[in-house]
């Protein structure tokens, strides 16, 4: 056994953690040096480890986040997608020509199932090929009623039941009361008023027909 000297105050704090009569002053200082050393390595042990699970329990749950968003965005994108079937326009556009007969085809017309909206259509091209000229179709009149005109209230003055319905893309109105038989009477003068010959206004007139 070895000899040390120590200062006054250090021995009477070391006698000051005396736990039992006649314990010695080396059990005091083993139990509180190794004692406190092996204490302090499992708390810094502890320490290490909660260190080391807050630093990866982030990134996985990061990666985890990033996995997540990498498989939906897809499926959330093709589920916004709009369908270009669904959003195709029931109706399609006349194709562009110096001819009406080139505006008539099967397919253009296919979609026009009701009469009277296939009526308004061929009107409509013929105005778009002769907007000077059109104002020439205010001619046509009946007995006690006019057909054409650039407003809705002149037609309604020669009756109420005329139904007028604006010509589309143009500032002309036409009366649509009528039936079958009579519009192609009245797509005749039209075309005929605008200079149209007789094979074009048989093509015409059979389209509708």
């Amino acid at each position: 056994m070895k000899s040390i000297d120590i200062d006054d105050d250090l021995y009477a704090y070391i006698a000051g953690q005396t736990k039992h009569i006649g314990e010695s002053a080396s059990d005091i200082l083993r139990r509180l040096l190794m004692d406190g050393a092996a204490q302090k390595v499992s708390a810094d042990g502890k320490s290490v480890l909660q260190a080391k699970t807050a630093e990866t329990t982030p990134a996985k749950s990061q990666e985890k986040k990033l996995s997540t968003s990498a498989t939906s965005k897809p499926a959330s994108q093709a589920a916004g997608k709009p369908s270009s079937t669904r959003d195709a326009v029931a109706k399609p556009a006349a194709p562009e020509g110096k001819d009406i007969t080139s505006r008539l085809s099967k397919d253009v017309l296919e979609p026009y199932t009701k009469r009277v909206d296939l009526f308004l259509f061929i009107l409509a091209q013929l105005h778009d090929l002769q907007p000077q000229t059109f104002a020439q179709v205010e001619q046509i009149k009946g007995k006690n009623r006019i057909y054409f005109a650039t407003s809705k209230d002149a037609l309604l003055k020669t009756g109420s039941s005329t139904n007028p319905k604006q010509i589309p893309d143009s500032p002309y109105w036409v009366v649509t009361n009528n039936n079958t038989a009579k519009k192609i009477a009245m797509l005749e003068q039209v075309l005929q008023v605008l200079g149209y010959d007789a094979e074009t206004r048989e093509l015409v007139v059979n389209r509708f027909a």
